[in-house]
């Protein structure tokens, strides 16, 4: 059977591993075993993705990034470079904790910065923008914009990665994309 994706020499591909047409593995990465990865994903240099971990199509993962066991993404997210999840809440090394991982969910087109962490259990939301070394320890919306340590919401985003500005009737325009979106009851849609 053809490989119909590209992975460097330097990288390290476990058994079992499922890697979609047109996907970029760089150097010393790891894809550990029964990692199920979609189509036209980039994994970038010195990534770390751990067993079953799934990535959906045209995910950009940067360079020295860990994704543990317990993470699923969705089609078109990206992980800025460095940012870490955690898959155990009360690690320890001598206790064992194989099996009590927790799922992470990161919805489609959700964009995590550099350097940012995201504690196991806190789903985000489609097109949420998480800042740089922001620290994630609870839910976050579709669309919402979170920074700091631990990360607050300090505005909304449009798909297309810009901050929206509303009008008194709850209404903002990208202005790239021209989308208009809505927000009501602290929560914004696409119109």
């Amino acid at each position: 059977m053809k490989k119909e994706y590209f992975a460097h020499e330097t990288a390290v591909i476990d058994e079992g591993c499922e890697i979609g047409k047109g996907t970029k593995i760089w150097h010393f990465s790891h894809i550990m075993s029964n990692c199920k990865i979609g189509e036209n994903c980039n994994i970038g240099q010195n990534v770390v993705v751990s067993p079953e971990v799934v990535l959906g199509k045209n995910v950009k993962v940067q360079n020295n990034v860990s994704i543990y066991t317990g993470v699923i993404c969705e089609d078109d997210v990206f992980l800025g470079p460095s940012m870490v999840f955690t898959n155990v809440i009360n690690p320890r090394s001598g206790v064992n904790r194989r099996g009590q991982y927790a799922r992470t969910l990161v919805k489609k087109g959700a964009s995590i910065g550099a350097n940012a962490t995201i504690v196991c259990g806190n789903d985000i939301g489609e097109y949420a923008f998480i800042g740089a070394g922001a620290v994630v320890t609870k839910y976050v919306p579709p669309y919402a914009l979170v920074v700091g340590n631990p990360a607050k919401q300090i505005g909304w985003m449009s798909a297309y990665g810009h901050r929206l500005n509303f009008d008194e009737n709850g209404i903002a325009t990208c202005p790239e994309s021209g989308e208009k979106y809505k927000l009501e009851s602290n929560s914004v849609k696409k119109i």
